[in-house]
């Protein structure tokens, strides 16, 4: 099943072409890697999907809503984490969890409910009254993801979500991803890690606006004849402009 469709997508500002005719779809359940050197579009691209920006031409949807008519609904069935901001430090753990709960249309007895299963889950229990300033950055992005996720999204959007945060806790991460994927939510993430695109169940690269290469990491290797999805994007971001 399809939860994102999209079919020559562009996105211009004045001349310049930002997101140059992307096609791409992307399934259920499915970790979905997004590269692109800065500048490549990436960003702008996933603006468009979460219904932040319109297109200049193009059309698609994504968890069966049109990117073009129906930007609220798309909003409200979807997560999204970024490396720069995702919580609130001056309120408490729980606290951000009940925000996020509220801003996606939870009931009150609902969001309780899900914060002390959550907490659990996560091992925060004494954390649940703790300033969110005072965690470790690797908690921290933990609770982010769990917050992306808290409303039970179909489709989460992750954006650069490991930034900083070291290996260990970087691999705790993806544990945490995996599990979402397991449980019906399609991740769609940008990562700088080239490691972490082998996580992927497949990735796309983009270069200049366009999507480059798109096929699973295992694919891309034996295509570029690459050890490592690292060699893979240093010869296709040599071809940037």
């Amino acid at each position: 099943m399809k939860v994102i469709e999209i079919h020559e997508l562009t996105k211009k500002f004045g001349d310049f072409t930002a997101v140059d005719r992307i096609s791409f779809t992307v399934e259920k359940g499915e970790i979905f890697g997004f590269l692109g050197a800065n500048g490549a579009g990436k960003t702008t691209a996933m603006r468009m999907l979460c219904g932040l920006i319109h297109p200049s031409s193009g059309n698609g949807k994504v968890a069966g809503f049109d990117i073009r008519k129906e930007s609220e609904m798309i909003k409200k069935n979807i997560g999204y984490m970024s490396q720069k901001f995702a919580l609130y430090d001056d309120l408490k753990v729980w606290e951000n969890l009940r925000l996020y709960g509220g801003i996606y249309g939870m009931k009150e007895k609902e969001i309780n409910k899900n914060i002390d299963s959550l907490l659990e889950k996560l091992g925060f229990e004494k954390e649940k009254h703790t300033m969110v300033s005072e965690l470790p950055l690797g908690w921290k992005q933990k609770l982010a993801f769990s917050a992306a996720i808290f409303h039970q999204p179909r489709i989460v959007f992750l954006d650069e979500p490991t930034g900083g945060v070291d290996p260990i806790a970087r691999r705790q991460f993806w544990e945490m991803i995996y599990e979402a994927s397991d449980s019906g939510i399609t991740v769609f993430v940008t990562t700088h890690y080239m490691d972490e695109a082998e996580y992927c169940d497949r990735v796309s690269i983009m270069v200049d606006g366009r999507i480059e290469a798109l096929d699973t990491p295992k694919h891309l290797k034996l295509q570029y004849e690459a050890e490592n999805m690292d060699e893979v994007f240093k010869q296709l971001a040599r071809k940037a402009k």
